[in-house]
């Protein structure tokens, strides 16, 4: 893994014009593309720790969701409903014809609404404490006491966080363990301090209304992560939906909250890593 070096790899970066709205991508690297799609708390530079580790061997492409800096501003905010033919652009314009997807988070939303629109283009998947647009309570094995155990205290301590300054995604082990991660965390998030994000999430919310079998023609492989003090997505949701696609796996990551990929890097990209080799 990584037996290069990202400094003096092919690097490409540009806006992309789609209707209302300029999406802002980066691409880092030679090879099939990897994807990665950012969460609500991020944009482009949330990968720093995972491009330098892929870029050896495959194209790695970042990019601002729209609305998200340094993509354009929108009025009113964006829609969710528009991420995943925003991601079919961006491939096209780069030239891909399929793509390996990384999805952290709101990028699920992305990413499960690209592969229902286009599953011959997935060769393969990783959802990182994200359900996407599947609603994950309509699942036949989803633990329902592990459920309303989460349901019971994630509201009240992603609260008490925040009010002593502790970002929800980021978790109070990465503030009390890695403060300078969690300062990075926050600085990233601040890029995107115009956006009216209590308005965006109720329209995620809105968008995750596909029931679970609607992933059961996914032949692709997918890799299901969470991590197990995750208070933004429950981990009971992200098992449940790991059990539901049809070629799939669950990896849980124990002393990590929302951002495993953030706070727990080199075990995220092990894993990836590991899993993507087994893609052909």
């Amino acid at each position: 893994m990584n037996k290069g070096s990202a400094v003096d790899v092919k690097r490409v970066r540009g806006k992309l014009a789609r209707s209302g709205c300029e999406l802002y991508y980066e691409l880092t690297g030679e090879g099939p593309a990897l994807v990665f799609a950012h969460g609500l708390g991020g944009n482009h530079l949330s990968w720093w720790q995972q491009v330098p580790a892929f870029c050896d061997r495959y194209s790695c492409i970042t990019f601002a969701h729209r609305g998200f800096a340094p993509s354009s501003a929108i009025q009113c905010g964006p829609d969710p409903n528009d991420y995943a033919d925003d991601l079919a652009a961006l491939l096209d314009h780069l030239g891909f014809a399929d793509a390996r997807i990384v999805a952290q988070s709101m990028g699920g939303w992305t990413a499960t609404g690209f592969a229902l629109k286009a599953p011959a283009r997935v060769k393969a998947l990783v959802m990182a404490c994200t359900t996407g647009v599947f609603d994950f309570r309509k699942c036949d094995k989803l633990d329902q006491a592990a459920l309303a155990a989460w349901d019971a205290i994630a509201e009240p301590t992603a609260s008490a966080g925040f009010a002593h300054g502790i970002h929800p995604a980021g978790g109070a082990r990465m503030a009390r363990e890695q403060p300078v991660l969690h300062f990075l965390y926050r600085e990233i998030d601040d890029q995107n301090r115009e956006l009216d994000k209590m308005a965006l999430r109720p329209r995620l919310f809105a968008a995750r209304s596909r029931h679970p079998r609607d992933a059961a023609g996914f032949a692709f492989p997918t890799l299901f992560i969470t991590g197990e003090e995750d208070v933004a997505i429950p981990p009971a949701g992200v098992a449940a939906m790991a059990a539901a696609f049809p070629n799939a796996r669950l990896e849980r990551v124990p002393e990590a909250g929302h951002s495993v990929y953030f706070e727990r890097a080199a075990h995220f990209n092990r894993v990836v890593a590991a899993f993507l080799d087994g893609v052909r």
